[in-house]
């Protein structure tokens, strides 16, 4: 139990910062692209983890808390990204939320999906 708590700490640590490096490109102020893009990409590694331990249940498994709750779950950012749907509400870009929500949940299952996907090719 204590391994797998510092597993999922450990890569939880790792995630959040290349979450916070990967939030300081300059890209847009006009919609949070940088959290847009984390949550997308976050959701299509995870598809690419959880397949592959599908594929080699008995190497991966003492990887996947690792790889998936710690990595993923620092990595991807829907605390953020509900506070900043909040912050555009609250600015009256009430269409820029709605698009930010739509397009994060579509595009990010998707992600998960093609990660999937790319993975297990044969299912």
């Amino acid at each position: 139990m204590f391994k797998n708590i510092l597993l999922v700490g450990l890569g939880g640590a790792l995630g959040s910062m290349a979450r916070y490096v990967f939030s300081l490109a300059p890209l847009t102020k006009n919609f949070p692209l940088n959290t847009f893009m984390v949550n997308v990409l976050g959701c299509f590694i995870m598809g690419i983890f959880l397949a592959l331990s599908l594929k080699n249940e008995v190497v991966f498994n003492n990887w996947k808390l690792f790889l998936t709750t710690g990595i993923c779950g620092g990595f991807t950012t829907f605390s953020a990204f509900a506070a900043e749907n909040v912050h555009l509400l609250q600015t009256g870009k009430t269409t820029t939320a709605l698009v930010y929500i739509i397009l994060s949940t579509i595009l990010g299952i998707v992600a998960v999906f093609l990660g999937f996907k790319l993975i297990n090719l044969n299912g």
